[in-house]
């Protein structure tokens, strides 16, 4: 392991004990030189993680507020998603995934997989792009617009499959489709032959926290009626996690059913 990074946590652990150290006090109780201690010290308070009072004493930064509020929500999440994910393999036979955002990509937190002998197996922890597959491309599209511009820019658009967006005006596109829609739907782009639904999270701020999604073979996804049940069921899950979450509870069903048999549709949500 590396050697700073070790020497780094050695200093950030002596604080879950104690509320301020002094310098010495830090180099006493990490057994560090006068040199390795006040450098390590000053580049944790310029990155954040510790902070210094106006007698010199350093402190845990608040940084650690910020990531204790996220890790503490992310694990809400989980806990509050996956009887609703067990409850969507029972209901329509398919795995349920649930994603994070994490930067410029999806990262897969949980999952319920399907019965069915012929499944798309995906790893917790499992990474990938946000432009690509219905649900990474959820957290994109529900996330600030000058921030997504932002990341949209910087992609490369690699292609991943047979049916990765080819190019940012395809991917804008399909944002655009996906914000009307309330929900977003892939065929073959993170994996061939595997297809995908996803419904966004949202939390008390209104802001999207993750998506969660039903995927399996293509082939299963070809039936228009069982599409269009796997959205309602799945659109219904994403809107109660979001409530248990803080959401104010705003679906209109009438409404939901309208854009769900509207999009379907549109030439894009079918297997050409």
């Amino acid at each position: 392991m590396n050697k700073t990074v070790l020497k780094s946590m050695e200093i950030i652990r002596v604080f879950f004990d104690e509320e301020k150290l002094t310098l010495f006090q830090i180099m006493e109780k990490t057994e560090l030189p006068k040199t390795s201690a006040y450098r390590m010290a000053e580049s944790l308070l310029e990155l954040g993680f510790l902070d210094k009072d106006k007698d010199g004493a350093y402190r845990l930064g608040l940084i650690f507020l910020s990531l204790g509020n996220l890790v503490a929500e992310r694990l809400d999440i989980r806990s509050a998603a996956l009887p609703y994910m067990k409850n969507l393999r029972k209901e329509t036979g398919e795995a349920v995934n649930l994603v994070i955002r994490d930067a410029d990509e999806a990262v897969y937190i949980e999952k319920v997989d399907t019965q069915e002998r012929v499944r798309v197996y995906t790893q917790i922890g499992r990474r990938a792009p946000l432009y690509g597959g219905a649900c990474p491309r959820i957290l994109l599209s529900f996330i600030d617009h000058q921030e997504r511009e932002r990341l949209i820019d910087s992609f490369e658009m690699l292609p991943y499959a047979e049916r990765t967006p080819k190019d940012k005006d395809e991917l804008r596109r399909l944002i655009k489709e996906t914000r009307d829609a309330g929900w977003s739907i892939s065929h073959s782009e993170l994996e061939n032959h595997s297809s995908a639904i996803a419904a966004p999270i949202f939390n008390h701020k209104g802001d999207i926290v993750a998506g969660i999604s039903l995927v399996g073979p293509e082939v299963r996804f070809l039936d228009e009626a069982h599409v269009k049940n796997m959205i309602t069921k799945l659109t219904e899950a994403a809107h109660h996690i979001s409530i248990e979450l803080g959401a104010k509870k705003t679906v209109d069903s009438t409404r939901q059913e309208e854009k769900i048999m509207k999009k379907l549709d549109k030439k894009h949500y079918k297997i050409n």
